[in-house]
Parts: structure tokens; C-alpha cells; sequence
């Protein structure tokens, strides 16, 4: 397991000056921890939800760099070697980095997920993402009925915009 606190403060410092992607990773992480522990996740798989979290998005400043987008093609790409080498520095262990990886890669993938912690990311990031860019209620609805899977991640989603499904 990694030290979730020493991560999030190494993500920050990658992300030193950009309050806007950091507020977003700390909000996605909140919510994918909310969801993981009212879903029952291990202490085990709730650290590796929560490391992918943080790390979720920490590709976003090399894809403005390299593609002068933040599509989340390029975000699944770029942000694989940053988070090896941040989750490196903080000694993991390799098939934690390798899984922590695997659900950056996908995290804009809503096909084929096959894990509870991916689905959750995917869940947690929606719950953010919905809220910072002032999605439809029509939006908001779609991906309830077609995205959300977990009854924590639909409970949420509901509450926090006012739907029903």
C-alpha cells in the first residue's frame, strides 16, 4: 500500500500553480473514496482507487504541451508515465504502479471495464466533471442510465443534482 497523503502532496507539487487541476483531483479522489468505502472495497483496492485518483488526470499539462488538447485520449496516454515515475519515487511496489496505470489509461474509456475501481473512477470523475462543466440535466440523466453502475455512485449522482432515474 502507498501513502495516499504523501501522493496527493506529490501531485500537488506536479501540479504546482495550477489550482484548477488540483481542486479536481482532490474532489475526484473524494468522491472515488466515498464510493470505494460504501461499495465495500478492501483496504487493499480502496488504496489502489485512491492512488488512481489522485493520479487520474496528472498527464493533462504534457498533453497542452505536446497536442494543445486535453482530450481524454491524450489524458489516458500521458498520463501513465508521470504517474510510473511519481508512484516510483514514492517506492511502490510494480504491480501496484502497473494497476494505478492501467486505470489512468481508462479512465475516459467506458467500454469493456471489468474491475470495480475502474468503474468507480469513471463514476467519481463523472460526479466531478458533470458539476464543473455545467453538464444538461439531460447529460446528467444519460449517464445515470448509462454510465453509473454502482448504487453508491447513482445515490450520489442523484442527490447531488436533484434526478431521478
Amino acid at each position: 500500500m502507498i501513502d495516499i497523503n504523501k501522493l496527493t502532496l506529490s501531485a500537488f507539487k506536479y501540479d504546482c500553480g495550477d489550482p484548477k487541476r488540483i481542486q479536481h483531483f482532490i474532489k475526484v479522489h473524494s468522491f472515488a473514496r466515498l464510493i470505494g468505502c460504501m461499495e465495500g472495497l478492501s483496504s487493499e483496492r480502496l488504496n489502489l482507487l485512491e492512488a488512481a485518483a489522485v493520479l487520474h488526470d496528472i498527464g493533462i499539462h504534457n498533453c497542452e504541451k505536446k497536442y494543445n488538447s486535453c482530450s481524454g485520449v491524450y489524458q489516458q496516454k500521458e498520463g501513465i508515465p508521470v504517474a510510473r515515475e511519481i508512484l516510483s519515487s514514492l517506492n511502490a511496489e510494480s504491480s501496484f504502479t502497473e494497476e494505478v496505470c492501467f486505470l489512468i489509461g481508462h479512465h475516459h474509456t467506458y467500454s469493456g471495464i471489468d474491475r470495480i475501481e475502474w468503474q468507480i473512477l469513471i463514476e467519481a470523475d463523472f460526479l466531478v466533471n458533470a458539476y464543473e462543466d455545467n453538464l444538461s440535466d439531460d447529460s446528467i440523466k444519460s449517464a445515470y442510465a448509462k454510465i453509473f453502475r454502482t448504487e453508491s455512485g447513482k445515490m450520489l449522482l442523484s442527490e447531488l443534482f436533484g434526478i431521478t432515474s
